[in-house]
C-alpha cells in the first residue's frame, strides 16, 4: 500500500467520469475508514485533509522505563484471554501503559503505527475540547460553565443552541439534536460529516438542527455540542482552537513531537473541536498523566483540580453509570466530556469511534492510551472487551503495586 495519498485520485481516475467518479466522490469517507485502508487514513489525515498544527515547545517531560510485556489475562464471554487477544481481538494500532508516570508496557500493532506517529483520535478529541474549556474559564476567558452559549455565540440566536450553557454542552445534556447514528443517512452527524468533507458548512448544519429536549434533562451524545463548545471557546479567547492549544496546554506537558487539528475542506475552515486532533500515542499518554496527577504535572499547575475532579462523574441522576440511555453503553456514565466508570476508583476514559481511547485511573496513578481501527465506527463488543482488560491491568496494579 505505496502512495496511499493518491489512492482516491487513482481509483477515481480507474472510475472514470460521470456517475462513477461522483459515486466515489461522494463515498470517499466511507471508503477511507474500511479495513485495512483505515489504518493508513488514521495514521496520514494531514495527507488527506487541510491541517492547523499545534506546535511543541519547551523541555520534553521524560517517560522512563523500559516498557516489557505485560503478563495480564482477563476473562471475556467465558473465555481466558491475554493482551496479544486484545490487541487481534480489537485491531489495536498502538497501545501504552504507564503506572506512576513510568512506561511499563508499549506496542504498536499497526501496520503504519510507531511511537513518532501521529494518530486520528477522533471524538477523543471531545476530552481535550473540555481541558482546554478549564483552562480557560480558569483564566477568566470563559466566565462561567452557567453562561448560556449565545453569550459568546451570538449569531445562535433563535436556534436550539439558544438556551443551552456551556455545562450543558460539557455534560451533551443541551436538548438539541437526534440521536448520534453514524449509519442513519440524513442524520444530524450525517449532514455533519457531509459539511466536514465540503457539502455545506458546519454552521448551516448546526443552525439547523431541533429542539428535542429541554436542556439539562437528558443525555444526548453529540459531536454537534462539542462543535459548538469549541466556537465558544475561540470566541472567547479570540484564538484558534489549535492555537489555543498549543499555548495554554500543549507547550506545558512536555510533548515529544507536534500535534494537529485536521481542518474542514470548505471554508471558512475550522478545526473539529469534537473529532479532529492528531498526537503520538506517548504524548496523549502525558495528558492522561496530566489528569490522573489532578491537573498538575511536574510541579506545575496546567488544569484546576476541581475540573479533573468534574470529569471523574457527576452527581445528575441521568450522567451516572448505566443511565446514559440509547445514547451510551451500559457500563458508562458522563461528565464534563469524559465517560465515567463510577465505583470506588473512578476511572474515567475519552473515547473515540474506531476505538480510540484514554483510560486514566489516579487512584492507580494509571494511564492506558490505546489506538484502534476497528471495521466500524461504533462496536458494543469490542468496547467491553477493551474495559475488561483496562480494568484487569488496573486491578493487577492494585493488587501488587507493580507490574
Amino acid at each position: 500500500m505505496t502512495d496511499m495519498s493518491g489512492w482516491l485520485l487513482n481509483a477515481a481516475a480507474v472510475a472514470g467520469a460521470g456517475a462513477g467518479a461522483a459515486w466515489l466522490w461522494r463515498s470517499q469517507g466511507q471508503l477511507a475508514t474500511r479495513r485495512p485502508l483505515s489504518e493508513w487514513t488514521f495514521t496520514h489525515m494531514d495527507t488527506v485533509m487541510p491541517k492547523e498544527s499545534v506546535p511543541r515547545g519547551g523541555p520534553v517531560l521524560p517517560l522512563p522505563g523500559r516498557p516489557g510485556p505485560l503478563d495480564v489475562s482477563y476473562t471475556f464471554e467465558g473465555h481466558e484471554r491475554t493482551l496479544d487477544d486484545l490487541h487481534r481481538n480489537t485491531n489495536t494500532t498502538s497501545f501504552v501503559v504507564l503506572r506512576g508516570g513510568e512506561l511499563v508496557h508499549e506496542v504498536y500493532p499497526g501496520r503504519f503505527a510507531g511511537p513518532g506517529v501521529r494518530f486520528q483520535l477522533f471524538s477523543l478529541t471531545k476530552s481535550v475540547t473540555s481541558m482546554l474549556v478549564g483552562i480557560a474559564i480558569a483564566e477568566g476567558a470563559i466566565k462561567s460553565v452557567t453562561d448560556p452559549l449565545t453569550a459568546y455565540l451570538p449569531d445562535l440566536a433563535g436556534t436550539a443552541y439558544d438556551g443551552p450553557t456551556v455545562e450543558h454542552l460539557l455534560d451533551m445534556c443541551s436538548g438539541a439534536g437526534d440521536l448520534e447514528v453514524h449509519t442513519v443517512p440524513g442524520n444530524n452527524i450525517s449532514r455533519f460529516e457531509r459539511a466536514i468533507g465540503g457539502t455545506g458548512t458546519l454552521h448551516e448544519v448546526v443552525r439547523s438542527v431541533q429542539r428535542t429536549a429541554e436542556p439539562g434533562t437528558r443525555f444526548n451524545y453529540s459531536t454537534i455540542d462539542t462543535q459548538v463548545l469549541g466556537w465558544v471557546l475561540e470566541s472567547a479567547t479570540g484564538l484558534s482552537l489549535a492555537r489555543f492549544a498549543a499555548e495554554r496546554l500543549w507547550n506545558r506537558i512536555g510533548p515529544e513531537h507536534d500535534a494537529y487539528y485536521f481542518l474542514t475542506r470548505g471554508r471558512p475552515r475550522t478545526a473539529i473541536g469534537g473529532g479532529s486532533l492528531n498526537a503520538t500515542t506517548r504524548d496523549m499518554a502525558r495528558l492522561g498523566l496530566l489528569m490522573a496527577r489532578g491537573g498538575e504535572l511536574d510541579g506545575r499547575r496546567i488544569l484546576p483540580e476541581q475540573w479533573v475532579e468534574r470529569s471523574r462523574g457527576r452527581s445528575l441522576a441521568h450522567l451516572t453509570v448505566g443511565e446514559l440511555g440509547p445514547s451510551g453503553y451500559p457500563h458508562y456514565g458522563y461528565g464534563n466530556q469524559w465517560w465515567t466508570l463510577g465505583g470506588a476508583r473512578r476511572a474515567f476514559t475519552g473515547l473515540g469511534i474506531f476505538g480510540q481511547y484514554l483510560y486514566v485511573d489516579p487512584e492507580a496513578d494509571l494511564v492506558i492510551v490505546k489506538t484502534s481501527a476497528w471495521p466500524t465506527a461504533d462496536d458494543a463488543a469490542r468496547d467491553r472487551e477493551t474495559i475488561t482488560a483496562f480494568l484487569a491491568i488496573t486491578r493487577q496494579i492494585a493488587r501488587s503495586g507493580a507490574l
